[in-house]
C-alpha cells in the first residue's frame, strides 16, 4: 500500500491510474485543505485490496483549541496548516494505524519546528489510548527535516518515534548528490515506536526499507531535465518500509 502527500484538487490523474491498476486496488482520501499554507492538498492512501483492506477508522488528528498550550512549549499554536491522516488497515491478523502528514515548509527550520514537535507529543499520546485495541501505529509523510540529528529530527524522536538505521541511508530527493551524501535532506520518514513500558511497541517486526529510484525508468527517452521530472512526477523519492505479519 502506499501513502501519498501532495495529490491536488484535480484527481484526473489519479483516477486514470485506478483505473490503470485494476478493479482490486483502492483509494480513500481527503477534502482538499484549501488556503496557500495548505496549497490546496489532499492525503490518500492507495492500497491493494487482495492483501490489504481498510478496517474502519479514518481520521484527521485536530488538536483541541484548550490542547495547544499544553503540547508542549514552543510547540504549536494553531492547528496544521495541512491536517494530519490517520487510516486503520487490516492485513491477515494484523491491524495497523498508519499517519500521514506533510509538515508545513514555511520560510525557514524555525518555522517548521512548532509542527514537528506537535505531531511527535501529540502521536505519542495517541499511541497509549490506542492500546488497549492492539492497534499499530505508524508514522509517514514528508517532515521537513532538512538533516540527520539536527534539531527537527531532534523534535521528530524526541516521544520515542524509530527510523531503522537502513532507512536513514537512502535519498530522499532526485537533486540528492551522491557525492555529498552528508549534505542531502532528510525530508521523508516512516517510523514508529519501540516501546518503553508507556507507549506500545509495533508487534509487526521490521524486515527492510528502501528508496526507488524511478528516473530509471519513467519518462524515459524524453531526456528531461530534473526540475521538469519534478512537476511531472516528483521531486520525491519513494520511501518504503517492508514488515512481516507472521509471529
Amino acid at each position: 500500500m502506499v501513502a501519498l502527500q501532495e495529490v491536488r484538487g484535480d484527481l484526473k490523474s489519479l483516477r486514470h491510474m485506478l483505473k490503470f491498476l485494476g478493479e482490486h486496488w483502492g483509494l480513500i482520501l481527503t477534502d482538499e485543505t484549501k488556503g496557500s499554507s495548505g496549497n490546496w492538498e489532499r492525503m490518500a492512501y492507495l492500497f491493494d485490496m487482495r492483501k490489504v483492506n481498510i478496517s474502519g477508522l479514518a481520521c484527521e488528528l485536530v488538536v483541541p483549541p484548550e490542547m495547544l498550550e499544553s503540547i508542549d512549549p514552543g510547540a504549536l499554536r494553531r492547528q496544521f496548516a495541512r491536517t494530519p491522516y490517520a487510516v486503520s488497515f487490516r492485513s491477515a491478523h494484523k491491524t495497523f494505524i498508519l499517519v500521514t502528514l506533510h509538515v508545513l515548509y514555511g520560510k525557514d527550520a524555525a518555522e517548521r519546528l512548532p509542527e514537528v514537535k506537535a505531531i511527535a507529543k501529540w502521536l505519542a499520546d495517541w499511541a497509549r489510548d490506542i492500546n488497549g485495541w492492539d492497534h499499530n501505529l505508524i508514522a509517514l509523510g514528508d517532515f521537513n527535516i532538512d538533516r540527520k540529528d539536527d534539531l527537527l529530527y531532534q523534535a521528530f524522536t524526541s516521544t520515542g518515534l524509530f527510523t531503522p538505521p537502513d532507512l536513514n541511508r537512502v535519498p530522499r530527493t532526485i537533486f540528492s548528490d551522491p557525492f555529498n551524501p552528508e549534505k542531502d535532506k532528510f525530508y521523508d520518514q516512516i517510523a514508529w515506536f519501540l516501546g518503553d513500558g508507556k507507549i506500545p511497541a509495533l508487534s509487526m517486526r521490521y524486515n527492510r526499507g528502501g528508496t526507488f529510484d524511478f528516473l530509471k525508468v519513467a519518462l524515459k527517452g524524453r531526456n528531461l531535465p530534473k526540475d521538469q521530472i519534478s512537476w511531472r512526477i516528483s521531486d520525491h523519492y519513494p520511501l518504503w518500509a517492508e514488515f512481516l505479519i507472521n509471529d
